[in-house]
């Protein structure tokens, strides 16, 4: 099953203010799209709770026992949703969470 996983512009307010139009819905569905698969979840969770405020690639793969190949997909497809960040460093590859993009998703679906 294909993805969507362009960023989404932030382009709506609160589900509760207005109906949204068929752009809007399609971004916001998009992006929980992202976030409907389990083990994406757990990622941005893993990665959200890091104590340093990041996570090695390298340091994902046991606690969410999936491979090392498994996990790089689903990390791709979290930093293509603009949820996540990631910086090389050397040959790992440290994540971030985008807050402002967390929160774009929290305040749709704000009562």
């Amino acid at each position: 099953m294909a993805i969507d996983v362009t960023p989404f512009a932030g382009c709506c307010g609160s589900v509760t203010d207005t109906a949204l139009d068929e752009g809007a819905a399609g971004e916001l569905a998009a992006a929980f799209k992202v976030l409907a698969d389990p083990v994406r979840l757990r990622l941005l969770s893993m990665v959200a709770t890091a104590p340093a405020g990041e996570a090695c690639a390298c340091d994902l793969v046991l606690p969410l026992g999936r491979s090392q190949p498994t996990v790089s997909h689903h990390l791709t497809m979290l930093v293509d949703a603009g949820l996540l960040t990631r910086e090389r460093r050397g040959k790992w590859a440290w994540y971030r969470v985008v807050p402002e993009r967390l929160a774009l998703l929290r305040d749709a679906l704000a009562p």
